[in-house]
């Protein structure tokens, strides 16, 4: 006798075989079961709902990319709209002709790469100590932290801090005053606090590992995710620093990339008498725009692949296990 069969015994006496169902029809049958009328038409929902967001998203990229590669007058009369208008990489080829792009270009690595690595040393160095429940003193230090994130001094007072520090028109007024982001502090200690085991705690302290060996032999490598999520944050915000540039460095070799080409608009923009002239630059001016926000996007796209696996995960943080 098969699986697929089974024995009835009749009042009668005599046995019947009734034919069990398939494993593919037990299948159709629970998803005929699972899958109402109510759930398709709220899987629907979601995913017009994803797409609406989708376009939203990805229409104005295809247009800034479109229009960095279309001619100037094309951008500037409005005719681009999802695809280049008369294909041109005049826009490029000025902005890259400029000397202050690549240096702008090269300062913005220097201070993503050096920030970046400050600001997640210093955010694990905080939130490492405040996430231990043997730490002294932990929560009174962790209400202090908040307290800064709710009362900031101010531009005028952090300005006068950073003068005192003989910081202006240095590398280090670009990295240091926002070394440390509150926000990453407390995702830091949440997560090392409750994704981590005490138990792996005291097994290291049991071998007499000291607390920096288990920082860098159990909590880091444990916490990649937690960090690939950090780091990315950090990142993007040096990339993008554009407001601490324009109040603490004055000398050109020192400006980001975003404060150069913020000087690049305003160049293009202004000058000139003649009609002709003006419109000319007016027309440039469109054109860089778009070829400029793709030069200065081009390294953040570059960089997620590579931190993509990490931050999936800890795209999750503080979610509810099931």
């Amino acid at each position: 006798m098969t699986d697929s069969t089974a024995v009835h015994n009749h009042d009668d006496g005599t046995v019947a075989k009734a034919r069990k169902p398939a494993p593919a029809e037990k299948r159709r049958r629970s998803r005929r079961i699972r899958d109402s009328n109510v759930d398709r038409v709220f899987m629907i929902g979601v995913y017009a709902l994803l797409l609406t967001f989708l376009a939203v998203v990805l229409i104005p990229l295809l247009h800034i990319l479109a229009s960095s590669f279309s001619s100037p007058n094309a951008v500037s009369s409005g005719r681009v709209t999802l695809w280049p208008v008369e294909f041109s990489v005049r826009g490029y080829e000025v902005a890259m002709s400029n000397p202050q792009v690549v240096t702008g270009f090269v300062n913005s690595l220097i201070y993503t790469s050096a920030g970046t690595f400050i600001s997640l040393t210093l955010t694990i160095a905080i939130a490492y100590p405040l996430s231990r429940v043997d730490f002294v003193g932990a929560g009174i230090i962790t209400r202090f932290v908040v307290f800064t994130m709710l009362f900031a001094g101010g531009v005028i007072p952090t300005y006068l801090v950073v003068q005192s520090l003989g910081m202006l028109d240095t590398r280090w007024a670009m990295i240091l005053p926002q070394a440390v982001g509150v926000w990453q502090v407390i995702i830091a200690r949440t997560y090392l606090r409750h994704s981590i085991p005490s138990e792996l705690y005291e097994a290291a302290e049991i071998d007499g590992a000291s607390d920096l060996r288990v920082l860098w032999s159990v909590v880091l490598p444990l916490a990649k995710p937690m960090l690939a999520v950090i780091a990315l944050m950090y990142a993007i915000y040096q990339w993008n620093s554009y407001f601490d540039a324009l109040l603490y460095l004055r000398s050109d070799d020192l400006y980001p990339l975003q404060l150069v080409l913020r000087n690049i608009l305003i160049l293009n923009t202004e000058g000139g008498t003649d009609t002709t002239t003006m419109m000319e630059r007016r027309q440039m001016a469109d054109l860089l725009k778009y070829s400029l926000i793709v030069i200065s996007t081009v390294p953040v796209l570059l960089i997620y692949p590579f931190v993509a696996r990490h931050f999936s995960k800890g795209a999750t943080l503080g979610a509810v296990k099931g």
